[in-house]
């Protein structure tokens, strides 16, 4: 690493623990306890998973389980980059040093996939047409919602449209993902010892 490079670094870093510093003496102020959002999204976070537990077809957990972290792992990162690049950001954080909404990235969006999943495969229905739905459900209801109640904000352009685009990229990435492992399951390379 150059000198230039270092010291470039060092004023990134700096910054970063800056904006963490920040974010927690706002996360004190605006978002704690004490606030209704903290609650509301501490309840996005819990009753999802509490659902899970009881409705999840334990005969299928693991594809159920694979295919919904797909959908938490890709939202996260998608939700990371909106936040740091000003698209989409989070006025109350259950976690203030969280960068993404913790309670949606982790539990509400991808139990609620899981849950619809569960459901197409259970019934033998088109999981890409109910995942189109659930997406269209997301951005075009939930989010407008929690922009209503202060809970999101959309910035540089982003809109409910550009929403929905991420949720079905995301969406086909889990369906896509989750299908190459099923079958690799179903055709495994045998390796003999000789």
């Amino acid at each position: 690493m150059t000198t230039e490079q270092g010291k470039r670094l060092n004023e990134i870093l700096d910054l970063q623990e800056k904006v963490v510093s920040m974010w927690l003496d706002y996360w004190e102020e605006y978002s704690h306890f004490g606030t209704g959002p903290f609650w509301v999204i501490v309840l996005m976070l819990v009753v999802p998973l509490v659902i899970l537990y009881f409705k999840i077809d334990r005969t299928n957990v693991f594809q159920l389980g694979f295919y919904g972290f797909n959908i938490h792992t890709w939202f996260t990162y998608s939700d990371a980059i909106a936040m740091r690049t000003g698209h989409v950001y989070y006025p109350f954080q259950a976690i203030p040093v969280m960068p993404v909404n913790f309670a949606l990235d982790a539990s509400l969006v991808p139990v609620t996939f899981m849950l619809v999943y569960q459901w197409c495969i259970n019934n033998n229905k088109n999981v890409f047409l109910y995942g189109i739905l659930t997406s269209a459900f997301f951005s075009f209801l939930l989010k407008p919602v929690m922009a209503a109640w202060d809970l999101i904000k959309l910035g540089n352009g982003m809109n409910y449209f550009y929403l929905f685009l991420n949720y079905l990229v995301i969406l086909i990435m889990a369906i896509v993902i989750t299908k190459i492992f099923i079958y690799l399951k179903h055709h495994p390379r045998i390796y003999k010892n000789k």
